[in-house]
């Protein structure tokens, strides 16, 4: 098949089209960027919300839960879920475990379980791509769901317009965990397992933490710090920022989860109304960008330096004292920093 009826099929509703999309976005295969290129057009409508936290705390049963509900109103739902890498082949090693048991044969639920490929948080390039992948299908909603490793979680934030943090009740190291970090991503902390003892407790501590101003130096998800929310008694009302919400939610049976996704859309409104969901779209294409070169400019000195016979020659130099690790960069860089000035120059 050829790449313009691939996309002329996924841009048609097509879920297989989709499927081998996003198996050529996430292998990297050859044409994969071109195909990425002409999908971005038809992006920027989906809503992405990102589901981290610590392992067990409940997430995958509150993505299926949140997909079945999402369907209840009539909307179409994508998920990225994202595993650990297998040590082996660099495949997402719970990719073939049942997750989404509420939607099993529902097309309109579109399910992935993808590999992190040792990205830093679990998120890769491929993850951005696939999520674009799933905004031009037409997906109302796509939800990414990582592997909750800890606090590099944070890197979830470059994908997911809105960021919920579950957190099980009971659990003093989670608390601290967040303090590590995570408090400053999350938009919304969920409680889940709210039957179970010690969740009162959490949620009393989450608020505290959550009412601490001034508390952290950090920015928040948004930017503005996420503790100058909301008037103290005598202050004016302070809207510039966004105060994290703590809801409950019981994923195992459904109760709260509606609660949670009325909590997410008022994020989202807050989010349009404030200008902050057209900075944040600028931020993330920002960062997406910097990957990229990133990305490409080490691809060009890896094969500079095949051309030249690989690295052993230049660690013995360094071993023998002959050079150091500077000088051998430097050196492997001249030909990039030529071509960049000889552009400048023929611009200029």
């Amino acid at each position: 098949m050829s790449e313009d009826t691939l996309i002329d099929e996924l841009l048609g509703g097509k879920h297989r089209a989709l499927a081998r999309v996003i198996t050529k976005i996430e292998n990297r295969s050859s044409g994969h960027r071109e195909l990425v290129s002409q999908l971005h057009e038809h992006t920027g409508n989906a809503e992405v919300i990102g589901i981290t936290g610590s392992p067990g705390a409940g997430k995958s049963t509150l993505v299926d839960k949140m997909a079945a509900a999402y369907r209840e109103r009539g909307e179409t739902v994508g998920v990225i879920a994202i595993d650990p890498s297998s040590p082996f082949t660099g495949g997402a090693v719970l990719g073939d475990r049942i997750r989404m048991a509420s939607n099993v044969g529902d097309m309109d639920v579109f399910f992935r379980s993808m590999s992190a490929r040792g990205s830093l948080g679990g998120l890769s390039t491929a993850t951005t791509d696939a999520v674009k992948a799933l905004d031009a299908f037409g997906k109302d909603k796509i939800i990414v769901e990582t592997v909750g490793a800890g606090q590099n979680e944070i890197e979830i934030v470059k994908t997911a317009d809105t960021v919920a943090v579950l957190v099980p009740p009971g659990s003093g190291d989670d608390i601290q965990m967040l303090k590590a970090g995570i408090l400053e991503i999350a938009d919304i902390f969920v409680v889940n397992k709210a039957d179970m003892d010690g969740a009162d407790r959490t949620v009393m501590e989450l608020r505290e933490m959550v009412g601490m101003r001034d508390a952290s130096p950090m920015a928040g998800h948004h930017g503005a710090n996420v503790f100058d929310h909301g008037p103290e008694e005598g202050d004016e009302e302070d809207d510039e920022g966004w105060k994290p919400a703590i809801v409950e939610t019981i994923a195992k049976t459904g109760e709260g989860i509606e609660g949670f996704l009325d909590t997410v859309d008022e994020h989202v409104a807050w989010l349009v109304e404030s200008g902050e969901l057209e900075a944040q779209t600028r931020q993330r294409y920002e960062a997406e960008i910097k990957t990229l070169l990133r990305e490409d400019t080490a691809s060009l000195l890896e094969d500079e330096l095949s051309t030249r016979g690989g690295l052993d020659a230049y660690v013995d130099r360094v071993v023998a004292r002959e050079t150091d690790p500077y000088a051998i960069a430097d050196e492997l860089m001249g030909p990039l920093e030529d071509c960049v000035a000889e552009e400048r120059e023929r611009r200029d």
